[in-house]
């Protein structure tokens, strides 16, 4: 996906949403008859869940400098979301962010016979992910990574809300 339309977009937009307190997760650009330009926030550091009055600020401030700047052929709808609890993981300080998580993985190419793998993150370090597989941990490249997600850890999650049942 390298120097995509989306990624162009993120590095574009990430700094200007980083003034307002947000990360930008993704960046997904979605050519149909009516395309969609799809934007994941969340807050910076706090990670502490996105509410719809934040959404509609980076709405706002986006569809301003979209405006202005015109990236985009054509016509287009704007999505602002939360990543959710299944979040992509897309760059490497993601990576080494939720180290201890389980993730699921998928690959550009095979490796040891499967482009999908799922295991928990241990490591990230000159852009190549360690993760243990079922007790074997395996090193894949960044580079070799098509797209990564957290499996959402509903009990952790219940957890932090305070609800311990």
């Amino acid at each position: 996906m390298s120097g995509s339309l989306g990624e162009r977009l993120r590095d574009w937009l990430a700094p200007a949403l980083e003034k307002l307190g947000y990360e930008l997760i993704q960046v997904e650009h979605v050519a149909t008859r009516r395309a969609v330009l799809r934007l994941y926030i969340d807050h910076l550091g706090a990670g502490d869940g996105i509410t719809l009055d934040d959404c509609q600020k980076v709405s706002d401030y986006v569809s301003g400098l979209l405006d202005v700047e015109d990236p985009l052929p054509g016509a287009y709808s704007l999505e602002v979301s939360s990543p959710g609890l299944d979040r992509p993981l897309v760059t490497a300080e993601h990576f080494r962010r939720f180290l201890g998580s389980e993730a699921r993985l998928q690959l550009h190419r095979p490796l040891h016979g499967s482009r999908r793998l799922r295991g928990r993150l241990c490591g990230e370090a000159g852009g190549v992910l360690e993760i243990d597989v079922d007790g074997q941990r395996l090193q894949v490249p960044l580079a070799d990574i098509r797209a990564a997600r957290l499996v959402p850890d509903l009990a952790a999650q219940l957890r932090s809300k305070g609800d311990g049942h």
